[in-house]
């Protein structure tokens, strides 16, 4: 879980962006996932200019999927990078039974190639004819495997031993789990795909986003820890807070976008402030302050170590 330390509640200098854009304004429309930051990136412009511009209030600290808001209208211009041709996989490209689609794929044409049936394939995945996917999928390929595969991962539903569990804390598990349980929340295909395109959206390495998801919940919105961390990101209140500032908008950890959201800008700051990308993880799991101030714990460590094992089986 993102642990919060108090003097990065402040938001961080790189939420200002220049040169502010000096072109006519035009209107776009709030997507879901969308933050002030992203919005004053895209358009070359600043978080400030945009809240002066459409008169905000509060700072622009709440914006809502579907509001319209006035931007500067240069970002019209850029332009899109043609896609790449279809790849042809090769049975190289399989590690331990997992191939990672690539552009131009189907399940037709994955199964055709490494000689398994459609039906074997869809079945190992479990998918239907009809599902989607995306690149950078993970797909598993009936009789390839060299090894086992790793098994999901959960937060932990009990304390240590010693731990003490307080009352209060047992009550708000208690809640959110019945909270979630009451809620919509999308399939862990649709979940990363979430996750993939918020992250690129905001400026952070994909596959670091997925690995710390995957470690965190499994990429499960309705997983809670014993300490009431929620979410595919594994949110606390604190953090939500934070994750709230740096998108210059409230974030609710209980939705799925928004859980992501929050948990993609906290690893955007920490890789931002932090001396190295194993710093920045480890901020994640500790607290960027506690880490630079007393190291690396040994379960900080093992943690570390599993998220960047994560990241290299993507």
């Amino acid at each position: 879980m993102p642990f919060a330390d108090v003097t990065a509640l402040a938001p961080p200098a790189h939420t200002a962006v220049a040169p502010v854009a000096t072109t006519p304004w035009t209107t776009v429309t709030v997507r879901p996932g969308d933050t002030l930051w992203h919005l004053a990136i895209a358009h070359r412009s600043t978080i400030q200019a945009i809240v002066e511009k459409n008169r905000l209030s509060g700072g622009g600290a709440l914006i809502m999927p579907g509001q319209k808001l006035l931007v500067p209208a240069r970002a019209s211009a850029v332009k899109t990078a043609p896609k790449p041709g279809p790849a042809t996989p090769s049975k190289s490209s399989v590690k331990n039974g997992v191939y990672v689609v690539r552009s131009g794929d189907t399940m037709g044409a994955i199964a055709l190639r490494f000689g398994v049936s459609l039906t074997k394939l869809l079945a190992a995945n479990k998918m239907s004819s009809t599902t989607v996917i995306f690149v950078g999928q993970r797909i598993t390929v009936p009789g390839t495997a060299s090894s086992a595969t790793p098994t999901t991962p959960t937060p932990a539903p009990t304390p240590p031993a010693g731990y003490q569990y307080p009352s209060k804390t047992a009550q708000a598990v208690a809640e959110s789990k019945a909270k979630l349980s009451a809620t919509s929340v999308p399939s862990r295909t649709e979940t990363t795909a979430m996750i993939r395109a918020t992250a690129t959206r905001n400026g952070v390495d994909p596959k670091l986003a997925l690995a710390i998801a995957w470690i965190e919940s499994g990429w499960y919105q309705r997983a809670v820890s014993y300490t009431n961390a929620v979410g595919v990101m594994q949110l606390m209140p604190v953090a939500e807070t934070w994750a709230s500032q740096l998108a210059g908008r409230s974030l609710d950890r209980y939705d799925t976008q928004d859980n992501i959201t929050g948990g993609v800008l906290i690893i955007r700051s920490l890789l931002a402030t932090a001396d190295s990308r194993e710093q920045a993880i480890a901020g994640y799991y500790q607290g960027l302050y506690s880490v630079r101030t007393k190291g690396m714990y040994d379960d900080t460590k093992r943690y570390v170590a599993t998220v960047l094992a994560e990241y290299n089986r993507l």
